[in-house]
């Protein structure tokens, strides 16, 4: 049986009953005991249990969180292995900030919340369980932080494409306590090999005899070049971190650092300083999150390209602190004033890993160029206890800028101003803003593109992206990726991907189909227009987040195999259209084409994944109640009652 025990373990059965505890007397008051909650004097037990000298237990108390994943030996020596790199070495970060803490005088607590990995779930179930953990998760940190009622601040440790944006919630929505972000930094890239987004479309590519079996495997193997940390490309993940520290919430030159390198660990220390130092000065997270906090994002985003995913984050950070939710008029806006200024993966136009970014000078460097140019808002607190202008002007100066750009330099021999360029060197490059916001009668509330990453190859002279093509319709991701493994989309094609969205799977991430298209000698030929969204790995018009999605009524959901699709994307404008404009012979105007798929009926095949888990209808559910994608898939519990209690009268329920 299991449960017979071994040879050699004699001492298996010899059970200790009690114990004489641990030495020294709690540091009691008369005025604690009188005054105190019974849960504050109990804490104090438990604490002392655990370890803790007695003598010190009237120190204040600092929380830290993160999404820490698997088990590591000392050395670093798997266990039990993470869902991914980006949570592998986070605890190392941990142990750095505890350790700056108890030396300071406090007393450090820690707790977990662990986050899945995108990239491992991409054309899984999994990923029906993406977008929703971000809610849960963020949930689940609030009730940790309020349920240590001591603490004095708290700091998130995170890194990745959710558990990142889930711990900027919690900490935003603990609007009176001090609370600093620290980024988790990035993974290395292969001395030889490819980035982690392309290893990513080694089977599509295999399928289409553009790769070997042994090069596939060979380059899968090494693609993670270091244990630890997001992802060399600016996914979610990399934008995440820009974006933390952008608001002010993260330590500055904190996003992108190399995970597990000392740079990387000092980061630990220098967040455990500013969250005590935040606390003794009695600043809060209100003090930190502003609107103007959040334009200034707004505008790092913008300028180094960053991921379509932070369009459904940056609103639910502030709505979770209180503040005004940018609408799409105001992400026109802000990419119209905004240039894009760093080359870096999957953007180019030279596809730099992240870590030169981080060397080149990463968000301080970036927010010099802002700063000239007048977009930005420098009187804005950071979590250092200063203004965002004393950040920069520090920066400008800084013996740690003239070393890191100087190592980039000598290091990989890459000249840190074509990494992170100045506005008139990426006017004369041609680089344009990042994202646009196509409408149209397939896309009546909008839709999102990454119009900066469209391939200059397909451009006519002007700038100006046009396709016209016959459209291939999936209702599934699997029968979409499918059809690019087998031959059946080609060059012309517009892929039509329909019932994705929040009410389908979640808002499943089509990233595999997107990263395809990029990597495939043909995809820069093929549009893509779906109601999910992706992390803005594209080549040709990628179309995503099309409202109203198919489940709720969209006319996406109309479309079928041979219908006429036109896309128009005028990248120095930042306007676009996507259009159903013909089908079986007859061509129509646009608003005729609206009036056609009005009078259809919706595609035979829409409907919501069987997969799709009950935990995932509900948070559906309530984020549409909320405002659905355009105002980040939060939960309003205002609107929500309100629901429930117009619901409630209109089925006469009386309880």
């Amino acid at each position: 049986m299991g449960t017979e025990a071994v040879a050699g373990s004699a001492g298996l059965y010899e059970v200790i009953t009690h114990a004489s505890g641990p030495e020294g007397k709690l540091p009691l008051t008369d005025e604690l005991l009188k005054s105190a909650p019974s849960g504050e004097l109990f804490g104090m037990s438990q604490n002392a249990g655990m370890g803790w000298n007695p003598a010190l237990l009237n120190a204040k108390q600092f929380l830290l969180l993160s999404t820490q994943g698997g088990i590591r030996e000392q050395d670093g020596t798997p266990v039990a292995l993470g869902y991914h790199t980006g949570h592998w070495e986070v605890g190392l970060l941990m142990k750095a900030a505890a350790a700056e803490v108890a030396a300071r005088g406090g007393i450090p607590f820690a707790g977990y919340v662990s986050d899945p990995c995108d990239g491992r779930s991409q054309g899984t179930t999994g990923m029906f369980d993406s977008l929703p953990y971000r809610n849960d998760a963020a949930v689940v940190f609030r009730r940790l932080i309020r349920s240590l009622p001591t603490r004095k601040g708290v700091i998130g440790v995170a890194t990745c494409d959710k558990g990142l944006p889930a711990m900027m919630l919690a900490l935003a929505g603990m609007r009176d306590l001090p609370g600093v972000i620290v980024p988790g930094g990035v993974t290395l890239p292969p001395t030889a090999g490819e980035d982690a987004g392309k290893i990513q479309t080694i089977g599509a590519r295999y399928a289409n005899g553009e790769l070997s079996l042994d090069d596939a495997a060979e380059l899968g193997c090494r693609t993670c070049a270091t244990p630890g940390g997001g992802c060399q490309f600016l996914g979610t993940a990399a934008t995440a971190q820009v974006v933390a520290e952008a608001m002010g919430m993260a330590v500055p030159h904190s996003a992108l650092a190399p995970s597990g390198q000392p740079i990387w660990e000092e980061l630990g220390r220098q967040s455990a300083r500013a969250v005590i130092r935040l606390e003794s000065q009695g600043l809060r997270m209100r003090d930190i999150l502003t609107d103007s906090a959040i334009r200034n994002a707004m505008a790092v985003h913008a300028a180094f390209g960053g991921s379509t995913n932070l369009l459904l984050h940056i609103p639910a950070i502030a709505h979770a602190a209180g503040l005004t939710m940018p609408t799409v008029e105001d992400w026109i806006q802000v990419n119209r004033e905004v240039p894009r200024l760093v080359s870096v993966l999957p953007n180019g136009p030279v596809y730099h890993p992240t870590i030169r970014v981080f060397l080149a000078g990463g968000v301080p460097e970036v927010m010099l160029h802002l700063r000239r140019l007048g977009v930005l808002d420098d009187s804005v607190l950071t979590v250092t206890g200063e203004t965002l202008g004393n950040v920069l002007d520090w920066w400008e100066s800084s013996d740690r800028r003239r070393l890191l750009r100087q190592r980039l330099q000598d290091e990989d021999g890459v000249d840190p101003d074509s990494v992170i360029m100045s506005p008139d060197r990426a006017k004369q490059l041609g680089i344009t803003s990042t994202v646009t916001f196509p409408t149209g009668n397939i896309a009546p509330e909008g839709s999102v593109i990454k119009s900066t990453s469209i391939d200059p190859a397909v451009l006519d002279e002007d700038g100006v992206y046009r396709f016209t093509g016959k459209a291939k319709v999936f209702t599934t991701e699997r029968a979409a990726i499918a059809a690019i493994k087998n031959g059946a989309i080609q060059a012309g094609d517009a892929m039509v991907l329909i019932g994705r969205g929040p009410s389908g799977t979640g808002m499943e991430e089509t990233y595999q189909l997107t990263s395809a298209l990029k990597h495939l000698s043909f995809g820069k030929y093929v549009a893509l227009i779906t109601d999910a969204r992706f992390s803005g790995v594209s080549t040709g018009a990628c179309i995503g987040h099309v409202g109203p999605e198919a489940l709720a009524g969209g006319p996406v959901g109309k479309l079928r195999d041979g219908d006429t699709i036109e896309i128009i994307i005028d990248r120095n404008r930042l306007e676009g259209s996507v259009h159903f404009v013909g089908e079986e012979g007859k061509t129509y105007t646009p608003e005729e084409g609206a009036e056609a798929l009005a009078a259809r009926p919706f595609h035979p095949g829409l409907a919501a994944d069987p997969g799709l888990p009950d935990d995932t209808k509900l948070w559906a559910a309530l984020q549409a109640v909320s405002g659905g994608t355009w105002k980040g898939n939060v939960y309003d519990v205002e609107r929500i009652v309100a629901a429930l209690e117009a619901g409630k009268k209109a089925l006469g329920w009386t309880s």
